[in-house]
């Protein structure tokens, strides 16, 4: 299982390297093939994968990054409202197919999947971004490195341990301070590209702390949902991790904190 999964990781980071580096293109297009499969393995927990809503929610995605690609975010909330109304529709209309937690979900899951990691993008085309998107992967997977090897060794208290046994206040606080630590030594290492930014050494330790907060705030909120529904996993579409959702959750939270951080910082 430990060369399965560190196969998978090995994969997943050179993927993820190549999209941020090259950005534009590739990286719009994995992006909205991961919300398309993100989207799918949440709507399977309510058993909506294939039904009319959830394709209203896949096609809703394609206009919403079509939107952001052309750069016309005026259009976005617009967007919202109009597939609420088709949910609302389609649910009137279909009653008593639907259940109206299924239905929320459908609604939840556009946001919470599609919108959420679009930022990602948003960061890379963003001023600076081919180095303030990199935060992103700092403050999610850099703090749970350090949440893990700190909460394993040193862990004693527990935080929410009905939701996740394992994680523990030493973990978490450690995972806020190294990715703080790391996005500091991030900036010190490429200061001298970043001359368009007020203080790129401060900016990068609170953006990578403060994302820190949030992506621990994203893992346990997926493993709640989980929880609720009686799952392992998401997915099985990596193997040893399982599904997108399972390797994206605190990355779908990451991203637009390090967005709208570095509009306010920057």
């Amino acid at each position: 299982m430990f060369w399965i999964r560190f196969r998978s990781s090995v994969m997943l980071m050179i993927i993820t390297t190549a999209s941020l580096l090259i950005g534009r293109e590739l990286l719009f297009g994995i992006l909205v093939l991961i919300s398309l499969i993100g989207m799918t393995e949440l709507y399977q927990v309510v058993g909506m994968k294939k039904s009319l809503p959830a394709m209203a929610g896949y096609v809703t995605c394609l206009i919403y990054d079509g939107l952001v690609y052309i750069k016309k975010d005026e259009y976005c909330f617009r967007l919202g409202i109009i597939f609420l109304l088709v949910l609302m529709f389609t649910y009137i209309i279909c009653f008593p197919k639907y259940r109206s937690e299924q239905i929320t979900m459908i609604y939840f899951g556009f946001y919470y999947v599609a919108v959420m990691l679009m930022f990602i993008y948003q960061v890379r085309m963003a001023k600076g971004g081919e180095y303030l998107v990199w935060l992103i992967f700092i403050g999610a997977w850099g703090s749970d490195t350090f949440a893990y090897l700190i909460g394993r060794k040193f862990g004693k208290y527990k935080i929410v341990p009905k939701l996740s046994p394992k994680k523990s206040a030493q973990g978490c606080i450690a995972g806020v301070f190294g990715a703080a630590f790391l996005g500091f030594l991030f900036a010190l290492v490429f200061s001298n590209h970043m001359k368009e930014m007020k203080n790129p050494l401060l900016a990068f330790t609170i953006i990578g702390g403060c994302s820190s907060i949030i992506s621990q705030m994203g893992d346990l909120a997926a493993s709640a949902i989980k929880r609720n529904h009686e799952i392992k996993d998401y997915g099985t579409l990596i193997p040893g991790h399982g599904g997108v959702l399972d390797r994206f959750d605190s990355i779908i939270f990451t991203a637009p904190v390090v967005y709208f951080l570095s509009q306010i910082l920057m």
